[in-house]
């Protein structure tokens, strides 16, 4: 899944993505940058 990495600036494909919910309940999907390390995050469902 792609999602926007803020430290590198351009969209990357997530690393070991994770469905969480967030706390209002919505669906998110949580991962790392593979090249940054940092944490990304795709707000939605994943299809």
């Amino acid at each position: 899944m792609e999602a926007y990495c803020m430290k590198c600036k351009t969209k990357r494909e997530m690393q070991n993505p994770e469905q969480i919910t967030m706390k209002n309940g919505r669906p998110a999907t949580q991962g790392t940058c593979p090249v940054s390390g940092t944490k990304m995050f795709k707000i939605g469902k994943a299809s």
